[in-house]
């Protein structure tokens, strides 16, 4: 509790005791691992709401998180949604996150604003390819979390299973809190290790907990599984580490306190079991979010002084101190747009006014309330380590607000780049609503991209895969009244050189008065793929020794590299990899100018690239199949036939699950094509993996498509 400490001396007790019993808690997971069914299970224990409705309801209601149409038409989760309820004396600020890879910023921005997390994983599916996506971003932001297996009442449950595969692929150190008592159909309860009581689910809704020593049968497993607890937390906690090597039995309480620092120290994953849909194991898990997850003033919090050159700023937690929060999520709400925001330290109140640190704008704080899915409750004020959201605030998603003291800046979110585009066309004749849902969508979701091609004069809509552009295009036309046409869906190829070529290139141009003239000399050469900087997939440098080229022209040649990578000679896609060196050249005292360097800079590096073996690449996706045993065969040749490499395949009781590489442009339509080989049992997943070169043929036939549409569009113009 690093940071609690040294603050506890000036934090005003009440304050203190509000932080102590706060949690900001997401829950996030594979795609149908139950997310939204555990989220729904604990609003109704906790007295959130007064009736359970399933995801895909056959009362028309639907569970609460997914308040949108197509969320509940679907039975997915494609907006993250925000509620808070109390457990015992503690306030539980929850998001609910989406599983599908598509909605992967939704997981993004929450665990970006969280303390800590659920990670929900299924007992008989155990980690599977999005489970490792969402581990990837819990340590991208050290977020702690505590671990629930759910489904245990599933034929083939087998949480050990699913533990060794956390610690094997994630790398986890996770440890069982608690054991089942029976198993599938008969789950009845779970032991909890650390108190060594059962607990058993009754009632109608499994309201109902009784407390009663454990079973018999179970107590010979129950002290064996404690004792593996007790050194899983001795390896990692001095505390107990001390007390198992004096051989003393730890108390519950001092076993309680070093699993929640260890928890808390990110080097140990508590492990609960059960069954949200059958009512079993929620609440002994709700214990665990309060005892295990932490406060929000036992999380540090770093903000940059833009000030003193961005400067890492420790922020306090205290509500007294001056104002930060960020802005996490935008939605477009019934009275305007609704910004959802973290306040990491100070207070937020009605009428106050704030100031946006990106833009420098002032602003009031008109309205103020707290969400429960898509309803909300209007307050007056909220203290440090809440998350509310404001009315009538423009803004742009990742937008750090303060109270204007301090020039203080949160550092953003990770944005992952588009993989696939679409064209996009309003049926019939264009209205004003067209642009207004596509401007709202991009500054609602920071991975969709809208642009216009210069050379075709098409509306480019970009995203992460092809449900995510297929549920913005059906929200424009439930929304906003606009149906749209698509055209083929375009991937993200890529073009790299694999050899180095040199360039010695003159611009000249001379038709009376002043002329142009620059002249650059050097090489292109590959960088290494390892080497390969995503946010500067292309370097310049400058080599030049004297002043054959004057200096003030350098930024010009840059320029003009720059400017010929992001349409390649080959396909017209972005070039990636490639270092343009720049060792001489030669300037006229009257003719040179920048547009002169710039466009000799242009011109070199198409010639180079002529001469340094380009190749085209294509973005590979990591494919994760789930498929009942019978349908093996075809699944696989599914996968080869579409250009597929096979990663691993292993047999689960009745599925077999296999992972495989596949190039995003051949994934078109398996979605399809799986459903009706498997008599729709079968599921997949995928999750951008990395480009690599495509095969020659096709480079071949990806060249020869660009040259034609080139042709096409000079004879339009003539």
């Amino acid at each position: 509790m690093s940071q609690a400490a040294g603050e506890q001396a000036h934090v005003d007790p009440a304050d203190l005791t509000r932080l102590t019993n706060l949690r900001n808690i997401g829950i996030s997971a594979h795609i149908d691992s139950g997310k939204t069914t555990l989220t729904e299970r604990i609003l109704y224990y906790t007295g959130r709401i007064d009736a359970i409705h399933e995801v895909r309801g056959k009362d028309n209601v639907g569970a609460k998180m997914d308040s949108m149409e197509l969320e509940r038409e679907k039975g997915i989760t494609i907006q993250s949604a925000a509620t808070y309820t109390k457990w015992g004396s503690h306030a539980i600020n929850i998001i609910d996150t989406p599983g599908h890879v598509d909605f992967t910023i939704e997981v993004e921005r929450a665990l970006r604003v969280l303390d800590g997390a659920i990670l929900v994983l299924c007992a008989v599916g155990g980690v599977q390819s999005q489970t490792m996506t969402v581990d990837r971003q819990m340590k991208r932001y050290n977020v702690p979390r505590i671990a629930f297996i759910n489904k245990m009442d599933r034929a083939g449950a087998n949480p050990q299973r699913v533990v060794s595969q956390m610690r094997s692929k994630l790398h986890l150190n996770a440890t069982f809190m608690q054991i089942p008592i029976g198993a599938e159909a008969e789950l009845q309860g779970v032991v909890d290790l650390v108190r060594m009581k059962a607990y058993y689910h009754e009632g109608e809704k499994g309201e109902t907990i009784i407390t009663k020593e454990i079973p018999a049968e179970l107590r010979e497993k129950a002290e064996e599984m404690r004792a593996a607890l007790i050194e899983n937390v001795a390896n990692v906690d001095e505390e107990i580490g001390e007390l198992y090597l004096n051989e003393e039995q730890p108390t519950t309480e001092q076993l309680i306190a070093a699993i929640r620092r260890a928890t808390l120290a990110r080097t140990f994953v508590p492990v609960f079991v059960g069954s949200a849909y059958h009512n079993k194991g929620v609440q002994p898990m709700l214990d665990g979010v309060v005892d295990y997850l932490p406060a929000p003033h036992e999380v540090e919090n770093t903000a940059l002084d833009i000030s003193d050159s961005e400067k890492q700023v420790k922020l306090s937690s205290m509500s007294s101190a001056p104002l930060v929060s960020l802005a996490f999520k935008l939605e477009e709400g019934r009275f305007g747009q609704l910004t959802y925001i973290r306040v990491y330290q100070g207070t937020l109140a009605r009428g106050d006014n704030i100031i946006n640190v990106r833009t420098g704008k002032r602003v009031k704080v008109s309205r103020l309330v707290r969400m429960h899915s898509n309803e909300m409750e209007d307050v007056e004020s909220v203290g440090s380590g809440e998350i509310c959201a404001l009315f009538g605030v423009e803004c742009a998603s990742g937008d750090t607000f303060t109270s204007g003291t301090a020039q203080l800046t949160m550092t953003s979110m990770f944005v992952p780049k588009p993989v696939i585009s679409l064209s996009i066309a309003p049926k019939g004749k264009e209205s004003a609503n067209f642009s207004k849902a596509l401007s709202r969508f991009q500054r609602e979701d920071p991975t969709f991209r809208v642009h216009v091609d210069n050379e075709s004069k098409q509306t480019i809509i970009s995203g992460m895969g092809e449900l995510h552009l297929e549920i913005y295009v059906e929200r424009m036309k439930r929304e906003y009244n606009v149906e749209c046409i698509t055209g083929k869906p375009q991937v993200a190829f890529r073009e790299t050189v694999t050899a180095e070529s040199k360039f010695d290139y003159t611009h000249k141009k001379q038709s009376g008065g002043a002329g142009q003239f620059g002249r650059v000399m050097g090489y292109i050469e590959p960088i290494p793929a390892d080497e390969v900087d995503e946010d500067k997939p292309v370097q310049f440098e400058d080599r030049t020794v004297g002043m054959n080229i004057p200096h003030q022209y350098i930024p010009a040649i840059e320029k003009g590299f720059y400017e010929a990578c992001e349409k390649g000679a080959m396909t017209g896609h972005p070039v990636t990899g490639v270092r343009f060196v720049l060792e001489d050249g030669a300037a006229h005292a009257v003719d040179s100018s920048e547009l002169a360097f710039r466009l000799a800079a242009i011109a070199a590096f198409r010639e180079a690239f002529k001469g340094a073996r380009g190749i085209i690449l294509e973005p590979i996706m990591e494919v994760s199949l789930s498929v009942p045993l019978e349908f093996q065969g075809a699944c696989v040749g599914l996968v080869n036939r579409r250009k597929g490499t096979i990663l691993n395949t292993e047999v689960l009781n009745d599925y077999i699950e296999v992972t495989a590489d596949v190039p995003l442009n051949d994934m078109f339509g398996f979605s399809t094509d799986l459903r009706s080989l498997t008599q729709g049992k079968g599921e997949f997943a995928m999750v951008y993996k990395e480009h690599r070169p495509v095969m020659p043929f096709v480079q071949e036939q990806l060249v020869k498509e660009f040259q034609q549409k080139q042709q096409q569009q000079q004879q339009a113009k003539k």
